[in-house]
């Protein structure tokens, strides 16, 4: 790492906005004693909840309540720290914290004292990136994979393939150093074999962590059609309510309509459009321009058609200028045809009146995601995780081809090393580790 922390303390309030029955105003440096005896009287035994008064500056009480103190290295940052739990006001956590910063300390900056604990070696950057994903989990299953990205399973089995690696490329360094022995080093220790167990591997953790970059991500998906086909129906079908009004006037959706929902814990932003026709009528000209601007960004397009008619000129018009994503199609109004819901392919008849068929359209999107039920050991993964991923087992893809070229092959899997070590910040540039810090939450 090539950042060093500064022991200066910090001071943020810990606990979310709003009020609730208790807050914390957490304190974070190399030193905590000279603050805490200003504030409390005395400085608490490390590790023991002390009852105390919060005082001002004049010895006069601001809250009391709970003071702990964590003493470095055994705390979540790394340093020394003071915890002041008292009521959950925002009038008196802000007292509070105003009188830490009167005594000495800053406000931290996001994500701060997750970052120290970084630098100070008590978390790699995967699991700090978890901490951020565990407060944002929008689902359960997205809560689990954090925990497991925190609890160190990604940053364990990422490890093992730098392991491995590791050991790989002292097997071609061995053969380099000695060129005129008999011994054919990578032969007798199975380095191919080993090559190829590395990249097994490496293919089980990137399918973990595309599972765990849809439940952290979701996915996108746009519904688009004619006017009236019952896209505004379909969206309250999968939201669970009216998200959209629906009319028998053509036209009445004239802005895209967005609502997030879950299917077995993976978020899916649906965003409803206007109907793609030509029209004179100048507000619908922008909700149609705003459809396609919303297709760029999709991941799935679900094109809805009246099943008593099917795809025509119209939808292959659609068709046509569609941007390179998936398409579902939906044979909508089945049950004006006293038709059963199916699937066919990409191809799915259903009615969104009734809700028949709109089961098969869930799981045709968990298909397209890419989700799949057994899911159970995702990590949380971000797309810099994904990045890294995809390039390492590049690396290891071409030094397969040229084996034969030693120096070479060992040059593809030093790279290959290296953009696995990005994923837990061994070699990790510091504007990165500002980009990733600066979305944590104040106080975390």
């Amino acid at each position: 790492m090539s950042e060093t922390h500064q022991p200066d303390l910090i001071a943020a309030i810990a606990t979310a906005p709003g009020r609730g029955g208790v807050g914390m105003v957490r304190v974070s440096g190399a030193d905590v004693a000279p603050l805490a005896r200003a504030m409390l009287g005395r400085v608490p035994v490390p590790r023991h909840a002390t009852f105390a008064g919060f005082l001002d500056a004049d010895g006069a009480t601001l809250d009391e309540g709970i003071a702990l103190v964590f003493a470095a290295p055994h705390s979540f940052t790394g340093e020394n720290v003071l915890e002041l739990q008292g009521h959950g006001g925002p009038v008196v956590l802000n007292l509070v914290l105003q009188r830490c910063l009167e005594l000495g300390a800053r406000l931290a900056d996001p994500g701060e004292f997750t970052r120290r604990a970084y630098l100070n070696g008590k978390l790699d950057l995967a699991q700090a990136e978890a901490v951020a994903d565990l407060i944002d989990a929008a689902s359960t299953e997205a809560a689990r994979s954090a925990v497991r990205s925190l609890s160190g399973a990604f940053s364990a089995r990422v490890n093992e393939l730098l392991e491995g690696l590791t050991r790989l490329r002292l097997l071609v360094e061995a053969t380099l150093d000695f060129p005129d022995e008999e011994i054919d080093f990578l032969r007798d220790a199975d380095a191919f074999g080993r090559l190829d167990r590395i990249e097994a591997a490496l293919a089980a953790v990137r399918a973990q962590a595309r599972q765990g970059a849809l439940l952290r991500e979701g996915l996108t998906v746009v519904l688009i059609g004619q006017p009236n086909v019952g896209k505004s129906s379909l969206l309250n079908q999968l939201a669970g309510f009216e998200a959209a009004i629906v009319t028998e006037i053509a036209g009445t959706t004239r802005d895209t309509v967005r609502e997030a929902i879950q299917i077995q814990g993976v978020p899916l932003h649906i965003v409803d459009t206007a109907g793609l026709r030509e029209t004179d009528d100048a507000v619908e000209k922008i909700g149609i321009a705003r459809t396609w601007a919303a297709l760029e960004n999709a991941d799935v397009a679900l094109l809805l058609v009246d099943a008593a008619h099917g795809l025509g000129e119209h939808e292959a018009a659609i068709v046509a200028r569609l941007p390179a994503v998936a398409r579902l199609t939906i044979h909508n109004k089945i049950d004006a045809m006293q038709e059963a819901p199916r699937v066919a392919g990409d191809e799915i008849w259903l009615s969104a009146k009734t809700g028949a068929g709109v089961e098969l359209l869930r799981e045709k999107l968990l298909a397209a995601a890419g989700w799949q039920a057994a899911g159970e050991g995702a990590f949380m993964a971000r797309a810099r995780h994904l990045d890294a991923l995809a390039r390492a087992a590049q690396h290891i893809a071409v030094a397969r081809g040229i084996a034969a070229q030693l120096e070479l092959f060992a040059e593809e899997l030093r790279l290959a090393q290296a953009a696995l070590s990005e994923i837990t910040g061994e070699f990790t540039a510091d504007d990165l580790l500002g980009e990733i810090f600066s979305h944590f939450c104040i106080g975390k």
